[in-house]
């Protein structure tokens, strides 16, 4: 990796200011400084790259639509929604950046630094989109700066930008001191960006600010046709990286469970943005570990390979699905006996997420057959009513069957209780369901077979007008469907 010689690289603090002060050098460049010369020389003899054919992105029309929601919810106030800043890894290098799903859902821009400002005017608001513009050549800026076009890329004008988002957009540079001096209700999303919070400080509450919060969560619970073509698109990538890894299991063997993660982060790569979460790639008994994503143990025949991974879009949006599969092709007798279990409590689930139904059927149907099977198989005591009421199942079963989907793999998290796991299914929602069981290596409660075993099954559930459609029916589920396709899966590998 090149290292930038001349200047302190760019932060929120110092970016206001580079247009008037000269650039810092770097402690430790190989450059003393720059002459008068080379600076003159920088600024001219470039050709003119503004962008002039560029169209609206995609989801232009659902991000206005969304936009003139959240002016209706908030009359009079003035709402900011930042989309944070670039933060450290170590030293002068920053983790990949990946806007606030608040501001990304209502703009459809992804850039650091960004913020939507809806200031209040007549009935409604006036939407700004404040950007940094494409970095300065009069300063030096372009060249010098870590955060420069020459080091990290070109950005967009603030034309171009506003012929891509549909909306007016300025400097964001100058945006800290306009809102110093605002008056009137103010609202912000908070937890992105210091600065712009700072010039707020003595104009938000935070109960106002959690009312923002929390209607935004509740905004993303129903998905529009755009975000369900998006959900689609990334599980069926998802089935491809599934797929590519069936196909390297030998690989894996001879390696360990990185190479697993290693192979369905290039699908992620390649057809998405990144990987909507930390792959779980859990062999063997690491699979009873629920969020396994230290991916370092070892590939064996004859184990199982709980593999919880999905891709996510260029537009954020991620699959979540889940496959528990032999490594060599072929269940045991007790790995089929457990893996049938919960596919049993899974259809059981899918086929209780039906609209108008609570949010809450799928769970309690998936974790009754569950149950059912506990009790017939003598690891707890019933009748299952009872075991139900007090929640023993749960030293195998550990967690919840599912959770809203959507641009975080844990969508609408801040929604009220009452509109989410107390609530009504409406069509439009997507949520997983994934019951697990989960066999301990050091439970003396249940016989030794059963040890280090755990299964788990996670697909992605469409709530439609009637019913329900699975997005990630592509991946096959039941057991002996699973053994076959693994092997076609291989041998299509291996021609």
């Amino acid at each position: 990796m090149t290292v930038a010689d001349e200047l302190e690289p760019a932060t929120p603090e110092n970016e206001a200011t580079e247009a008037e002060e000269p650039i810092k050098q770097r402690k430790n460049g190989l450059y003393p400084g720059v002459s008068d010369e080379l600076t003159e020389n920088m600024k001219s003899g470039w050709a003119d790259t503004e962008l002039h054919d560029l169209r609206p992105i995609a989801q232009a029309a659902e991000t206005a639509a969304r936009r003139a929601a959240l002016s209706a919810r908030f009359p009079g106030d003035r709402l900011v929604i930042p989309s944070g800043n670039l933060k450290t890894r170590s030293n002068d290098t920053e983790y990949p950046f990946r806007a606030s799903v608040e501001y990304a859902y209502l703009t459809g821009n992804q850039t650091e630094d960004g913020v939507l400002v809806l200031e209040p005017k007549g009935e409604g608001h006036e939407a700004t989109l404040y950007l940094l513009p494409r970095s300065d050549r009069e300063n030096g800026e372009f060249w010098l700066s870590g955060q420069g076009e020459l080091w990290v890329g070109r950005r967009h004008s603030l034309t171009e930008s506003e012929k891509l988002y549909g909306i007016p957009v300025s400097d964001v540079r100058e945006l800290a001191d306009s809102l110093r001096e605002a008056t009137g209700p103010v609202r912000v999303v908070r937890g992105h960006d210091a600065g712009i919070e700072a010039a707020l400080t003595d104009k938000v509450t935070a109960e106002r600010d959690e009312e923002l919060r929390v209607f935004l969560s509740e905004a993303r619970l129903v998905k529009d046709e755009f975000e369900i073509g998006e959900l689609q698109k990334a599980v069926d990538s998802t089935v491809r990286g599934f797929e590519d890894v069936v196909r390297v299991l030998d690989k894996a063997e001879a390696t360990s469970e990185r190479y697993i993660e290693g192979t369905f982060f290039l699908r992620a790569r390649v057809e998405g943005n990144d990987v909507g979460y930390g792959s779980i790639c859990a062999a063997g008994p690491h699979a009873t570990t629920l969020h396994w994503v230290r991916n370092d143990g070892p590939v064996r025949s004859g184990d199982l390979l709980l593999l919880d991974a999905g891709v996510e879009t260029h537009t954020y949006y991620t699959a979540d699905v889940t496959r528990t599969l032999p490594i060599n092709g072929r269940f045991s007798e007790i790995q089929r006996k457990i893996y049938d279990a919960v596919y049993d409590a899974q259809e059981a689930g899918i086929a209780a997420v039906q609209p108008g139904g609570k949010y809450r059927d799928f769970h309690d149907a998936a974790q009754r057959v569950l149950t059912e099977r506990l009790v017939e198989w003598g690891l707890v005591e019933g009748p299952v009513e009872r075991v139900l009421e007090l929640g023993l199942q749960r030293r195998w079963t550990l967690h919840g069957t599912g959770h809203m989907l959507g641009m975080d793999v844990h969508d609408c998290a801040a929604a009220r209780v009452e509109t989410y796991v107390d609530g009504t299914l409406e069509p439009g929602m997507v949520l997983t369901v994934e019951p697990g069981l989960y066999f301990q290596a050091d439970d003396l409660t249940v016989p030794e077979e059963y040890r280090g075993i755990g299964v788990r099954i996670e697909d992605d559930i469409l709530v439609t007008e009637n019913g329900n459609r699975n997005l990630s029916a592509a991946l096959p589920r039941r057991s002996d469907e699973v053994e076959l396709w693994m092997a076609s899966v291989k041998g299509a590998g291996q021609s």
